[in-house]
């Protein structure tokens, strides 16, 4: 019975990638940023060859790596989480997804108000922490919607909990999705729930994405067309609009979804377990928290062990990213930077570096030509099984 585990660490990237200036990253490295934090600690992931990956001389590079490892390259036009997860499931986006600089055009804005009933706030690039804090209180007393963006692909409405339950915002989310399509396809409408009161504003965990589903079938349609299960853990869901997943469960942290992902590992499937841990990005990446994110990186090295204590002999365990979002640097954006490729299990013949990879989607490729499944995806199988 054979499984793959692939866990995606959201946005920790390892380095610029040759057109990082044309998105305005130039000079961005994650995973260095981090490594600079004295909370830094990664001994396991280095034991696997994560410092044997091109690019990565400045780490702890081992002589005997346990696990094949890759630099990957993003080939879509793009530095977003919708289009990075398609394109590791096996769809190169060849055109941006539209972003909202500006603010989003007068007549989405009174649409969406015509079918919520409400008003708006806001309306610019904006981080969500921040946002809450200036408009949270206007909100309370007006009852409109906050609604903002960032330099991805995504309209975000915040709402307190007191004064839009989550069901309600979500139906709003949901209404919203249906409005922007076509020329405005944004990849995510998102839900961003907070409690609390002025100076005291906190976003609570009842996050929702509400994404586009992807242009054509990836390898979560091919393996779940197949008959195999597909686990999404995370926001895996949400980033393919239920499309391909047979089996989902939402997590709370990286705690919770490490756990999650652990609690698979013991029951018996065929196919794929796809994981998101999400915290670099939302909690530390995005606020510029250097020691933050390299306290996440750190836990999850910590975890790693019973990670792999609990695969089995026909199991692969893939760790890899979608993007960059480097904390040290002054945008709070998302950064285009390659991302890593860990591949360990008994089923893997070929330790070491496998040098710097075409796409992103040579881990779809792999994965289904793993589980013996034919599909028409992206990119090429990663000859180390």
């Amino acid at each position: 019975m054979k499984r793959v585990f692939l866990i995606v660490l959201d946005s920790v990237g390892i380095g610029e990638m040759p057109d990082a200036a044309d998105f305005g990253d130039e000079g961005s490295n994650t995973l260095l940023a981090a490594s600079k934090s004295k909370y830094f600690s990664m001994p396991n992931m280095a034991e696997l060859g994560l410092f044997n990956i091109d690019g990565n001389d400045w780490g702890p590079c081992t002589s005997d790596p346990r696990g094949a490892v890759a630099r990957m390259t993003e080939v879509s036009a793009g530095k977003d989480t919708t289009i990075g997860h398609w394109e590791i499931a096996g769809v190169i986006s060849k055109h941006p997804l539209p972003v909202y600089p500006q603010g989003f055009p007068k007549e989405i804005l009174d649409k969406f108000s015509e079918l919520t009933g409400r008003g708006v706030l806001c309306n610019k690039p904006y981080s969500g922490t921040k946002v809450i804090e200036d408009y949270g209180e206007e909100h309370i007393k007006s009852g409109d919607l906050i609604v903002y963006t960032s330099a991805d692909s995504v309209f975000q409405i915040a709402a307190h909990e007191d004064i839009v339950p989550v069901e309600k915002l979500y139906e709003y989310c949901h209404k919203a999705r249906v409005i922007l399509t076509g020329d405005h396809g944004v990849g995510r409408v998102i839900a961003r729930p907070f409690t609390g009161s002025k100076g005291n504003f906190v976003r609570t965990s009842n996050r929702h994405d509400f994404s586009l589903e992807p242009p054509r079938k990836t390898m979560l349609n091919y393996l779940q067309n197949a008959g195999l299960d597909v686990i999404a853990v995370g926001k895996i869901n949400d980033i393919f609009a239920s499309s391909g997943i047979t089996e989902m469960v939402r997590t709370k942290n990286n705690e919770d979804g490490i756990d999650r992902t652990l609690e698979y590992m013991n029951k018996d499937f065929q196919g794929l377990c796809f994981t998101n841990l999400v915290d670099y990005d939302m909690l530390y990446g995005h606020r510029n928290d250097v020691d933050g994110y390299a306290k996440a990186l750190t836990y999850f090295d910590k975890r790693l062990p019973e990670l792999l204590s609990k695969l089995r002999k026909d199991d692969i365990l893939m760790i890899t990213a979608d993007h960059g979002c480097d904390p040290s640097t002054p945008s709070t954006d998302h950064s285009r930077e390659y991302t890593p490729l860990i591949i360990y299990g008994k089923p893997v013949k070929k330790l070491g570096s496998m040098g710097t990879r075409k796409s992103f989607s040579d881990i779809a490729a792999t994965i289904l030509t793993y589980l013996g499944i034919d599909g028409k995806v992206d990119g090429n199988f990663l000859d180390v099984l």
